[in-house]
């Protein structure tokens, strides 16, 4: 949670030392840039912080977006992640927690939809980080399963004008994450069908079943932005 955390607020300083670089006039493109926060769905609740730089010539339609986002997500099943990555031991009351930290980079695309009169469609490159944690109370057991992965996404994104600065923005896309190798305990499993250490006759196919790593992602978030 720090490492988001400082993620994010280093994306917010980069915008602001942009920014005020622009208004010394040190930028003579012309270029214009806003920051905001998002909150909402990510196949869990999810928090994103993002950048959006656009103007960069006169008439050039594509915006640029960078976002780094927090989800807190569904780890999977403890009964079968403890049979795939440790043993069969059935003892212990199960908890389990997950998150993904991900990082995207789209191009946007100006579109005129019903009333929407700053809307853009975008699409890019993501890269998640997927951690999950089981534990059993009782049963001596607590690890975690990890993975990466990388994946593309797209999104309808639309800026409402508040006051002053402030927008309000409305965000829904589909994310999709590549398989990845799964690493929990002394184990780990590959897509391509090897495996260091496999409990019994169990593959990729078992452990990808038993946890919660991200593969389709739908989202719909809100936020506010704010225009430099």
């Amino acid at each position: 949670m720090r490492r988001i955390l400082i993620s994010c607020l280093c994306v917010l300083l980069l915008s602001f030392t942009v920014a005020e670089a622009q208004d010394a006039g040190t930028s003579a493109s012309g270029a214009q840039f806003s920051s905001g926060l998002l909150l909402g769905y990510s196949s869990g609740f999810g928090v994103e912080v993002f950048g959006v730089a656009s103007n960069f010539a006169e008439g050039f339609p594509l915006q640029a977006r960078l976002g780094i986002g927090f989800t807190s997500v569904d780890a999977g099943s403890p009964p079968d992640a403890r049979r795939v990555f440790i043993n069969n031991a059935t003892n212990g009351i199960p908890e389990k927690k997950g998150q993904t930290t991900d990082f995207s980079l789209d191009v946007g695309y100006p579109v005129n939809l019903f009333s929407m009169n700053r809307a853009f469609v975008t699409g890019g490159v993501r890269y998640a980080r997927f951690k999950g944690n089981f534990k059993y109370v009782g049963g001596n057991e607590d690890f975690d399963v990890k993975s990466s992965h990388w994946g593309i996404g797209g999104a309808l994104q639309s800026f409402f004008p508040m006051s002053g600065r402030f927008d309000l923005v409305l965000n829904a896309g589909l994310d999709y994450f590549f398989s990845s190798t799964l690493t929990g305990h002394d184990t780990a499993y590959d897509p391509d069908g090897t495996a260091v250490n496999p409990r019994e006759d169990y593959t990729y196919t078992d452990a990808d079943a038993a946890i919660g790593q991200p593969e389709f992602r739908p989202i719909l978030m809100l936020g506010m932005n704010y225009r430099f």
